[in-house]
């Protein structure tokens, strides 16, 4: 990792830029102890389930811990309850030594998680995308920033989980294709979350005819477009309206940041667009994407360690574990 690092202060210093690091991270229901709003019945604050000030410290510990060793500049955050919670979260870290002045939450619409932002920079704008009214979709964030004069566009999604169909999914990706029309293809945008999609969901969804009911399409390979850039950055050819999959940047068995019955799953992803890949401006920065894998965050060496809730009639806490997702990182050169 040290390695890593120096890689990528040789690269700053070599073309005079800044290095933004800009990473993901599903926190896996980050509940506060306040009495309102909706909560699962297991985070309902001090009753069976044992959700109270203790367990609550630890699980903010337990979050700051991994995000001060993921050390971005910017974080998309999914699954936050409330701006509460993501304030306590910002306060440990701080106390950890490390400050992100610059928050926001997607609250507009009362979901029970919703997705956030923690940043070192500051933004032009915060604001949300309603993909639906319907309360199965969640807010998509965008975030407008201006780092050294480049505009820079993020957009934090948590999408539609596999318990429904790929047509919900499909709403998402739609919604924010749409958004991006009017943006522009050619300005410097990056996609970022928990899009329940691996890079390569169009394959493999196919045999699963609960999720495929949109005859093979995909909101993330077919509607962004990420199914025809497949090789390295460095390699690949630039395609019109396309957004690249930087999963494709990095050795296929890391491609990874959650484990389902055993099989490695890519549900987070970073997608960038095609003027982040023309060494023009902002650009990204090669094999700098990555999940953050280090040992006390998996169980038995390789399965996320999740934040432990018992399977009992009453689930209770347990105060251990993290998230049953890995955080993914990336890295952007702006001149």
């Amino acid at each position: 990792m040290k390695l890593l690092s120096l890689v990528f202060l040789f690269y700053s210093i070599l073309y005079g830029g800044v290095e933004v690091k800009i990473a993901s991270y599903n926190v896996e229901a980050l509940f506060d102890l306040q009495t309102k709003g909706n909560k699962y019945k297991e985070y309902q604050p001090y009753g069976k389930s044992l959700w109270n000030k203790k367990n609550y410290a630890i699980k903010l510990n337990n979050i700051a811990r991994v995000i001060k060793d993921l050390d971005a500049d910017i974080i998309a955050l999914q699954e936050v309850h409330s701006l509460k919670a993501l304030k306590d979260l910002r306060l440990k870290l701080k106390q950890k030594g490390l400050y992100y002045q610059y928050f926001d939450i997607a609250d507009q619409k009362d979901t029970t998680i919703k997705v956030a932002i923690l940043s070192k920079y500051s933004f032009v704008y915060s604001k949300e995308i309603q993909v639906t009214s319907s309360f199965k979709h969640r807010n998509i964030q965008e975030i407008k920033f201006n780092i050294l004069g480049e505009d820079l566009y993020l957009f934090n999604n948590h999408w539609k989980a596999k318990t429904g169909p790929e047509s919900m999914r499909m709403l998402s990706a739609k919604r924010l294709r749409d958004r991006i029309q009017k943006i522009g293809y050619d300005k410097n945008i990056v996609l970022v979350g928990d899009f329940n999609s691996h890079y390569e969901e169009n394959i493999l969804f196919k045999k699963k005819r609960r999720h495929n009911d949109t005859n093979g399409r995909t909101g993330i390979n077919d509607v962004l477009k990420t199914k025809y850039q497949k090789n390295k950055a460095k390699n690949t050819e630039l395609r019109d309206k396309a957004f690249y999959n930087l999963w494709y940047d990095t050795k296929s068995e890391n491609r990874y940041s959650y484990m389902f019955r055993g099989k490695k799953e890519a549900l987070d992803n970073i997608l960038i667009s095609q003027s982040l890949l023309d060494k023009k401006g902002i650009d990204y920065l090669h094999n700098s994407i990555s999940n953050l894998s280090k040992e006390y965050m998996l169980y038995k060496g390789k399965y996320p360690l999740r934040w432990k809730i018992s399977r009992a009639r009453v689930p209770k806490h347990k105060g251990k574990g993290y998230s049953d997702h890995l955080p993914i990182k990336a890295s952007f050169i702006i001149p």
